[in-house]
């Protein structure tokens, strides 16, 4: 093996070196919490992620569908939200695998992405958050949760599945808007449904609120991990200015920027743990936000609907006896909770390595 050769395997062994440590532990501000980045967790969270993009509500419904399968088989649905009015959607269920409550909320539809995009380059704050002196938010991604019919379907699924199951874990996720949803969905079950063991992780998550806001949000809440990959556009909006830090949004910590580390046909994804301050300047704020095809796929997983299907919704007559409709048309499906085989709730040893 002449040198150039030996030079490559060596740069690549050192690329897994430096990359194969995917558990992290940081310290949080509250000493009885600890924000946790795994990567076997995050591969099973983004496609919970990527299955609320379902189209077809009997398949996903029934966990049937195309994307319903691998790291997530086995789910059990209780409570899927749609709003049909604003094109939202949600789920909540129950993961016998992470011994887990999970919810799910969808992004933004690929063909409303672009109009969407430029519009946040624009938005400034325009809400108070409740409760917070001094804290604003994005007033969409705020109603979107809190005034609609995603919030009392998630909630009423959230109470019924604790009386059922105890105490255990409740997990958080989305994509793009899903994951603004998500992340005050998470401060929701934390601040106004009392739950202590709520974690949320994210998958390019734009920005929420101001300094304010997140000093709120990361003492509430500091379980809270924001996965960006690469050149993702959506992380970097609304703009971010360093000069202005009181009245410019802002990120919450903390953020695992994947990116690629290498040359020519040695190339790997590295998975970086960046610092505390949600800004960290060496993640994803280097690169220039400038793909949309970076923010439609993470770890391989596609998170977008199919392009055909848009806000449409497919529904058979098989789920007749599950759903309900309110005056403006929006639909939940429950399950009977007592139906579903009740999990072990004491944790297995794979459901403590997650």
């Amino acid at each position: 093996m002449d040198g150039k050769n030996w030079l490559k395997v060596v740069i690549f062994l050192c690329l897994i070196a430096v990359s194969t440590g995917r558990e992290f532990k940081v310290k949080a501000k509250n000493k009885h919490h600890a924000a946790i980045y795994n990567h076997t967790l995050a591969t099973i969270l983004v496609e919970y992620a990527s299955a609320v993009y379902v189209s077809d509500l009997t398949e996903l419904f029934a966990w049937t569908c195309s994307r319903c399968n691998g790291l997530t088989k086995g789910f059990q649905i209780l409570e899927l939200i749609v709003d049909v009015q604003r094109c939202l959607q949600a789920y909540v269920g129950v993961a016998q695998d992470l011994n887990a409550i999970v919810i799910a909320f969808r992004g933004t539809q690929e063909s409303s992405l672009q109009n969407w995009i430029e519009d946040l380059y624009w938005k400034q704050l325009d809400i108070s958050y409740p409760g917070m002196e001094d804290a604003m938010v994005h007033h969409g991604f705020y109603s979107a949760y809190h005034n609609t019919s995603l919030r009392p379907g998630v909630l009423t699924a959230v109470k019924s599945a604790k009386e059922f199951y105890g105490d255990i874990p409740i997990m958080v996720t989305g994509h793009s808007m899903g994951g603004a949803m998500a992340a005050f969905c998470g401060l929701d079950l934390t601040v106004h449904l009392g739950c202590q063991n709520v974690s949320v992780m994210t998958f390019g998550q734009p920005r929420i609120g101001n300094a304010a806001f997140v000093s709120y949000y990361r003492e509430r809440v500091p379980n809270t991990i924001r996965v960006t990959n690469r050149h993702d556009i959506v992380p970097h909006l609304p703009p971010y200015y360093q000069y202005f830090p009181h009245k410019t949004y802002r990120h919450f910590p903390r953020e695992v920027w994947l990116y690629d580390l290498g040359f020519g046909s040695l190339v790997y994804t590295v998975e970086k743990v960046c610092d505390n301050s949600g800004e960290d300047p060496s993640c994803s704020r280097s690169v220039k936000g400038n793909s949309v095809k970076d923010h439609v796929r993470y770890f391989g997983v596609k998170l977008s609907c199919d392009v055909s299907a848009g806000c449409r919704i497919v529904m058979g007559n098989g789920l007749a006896s599950y759903h309900t409709t309110d005056n403006d048309g929006n639909i939940i499906f429950s399950r009977n909770i007592s139906s579903v085989l009740r999990m072990n709730v004491e944790s297995s040893e794979e459901g403590k390595s997650l």
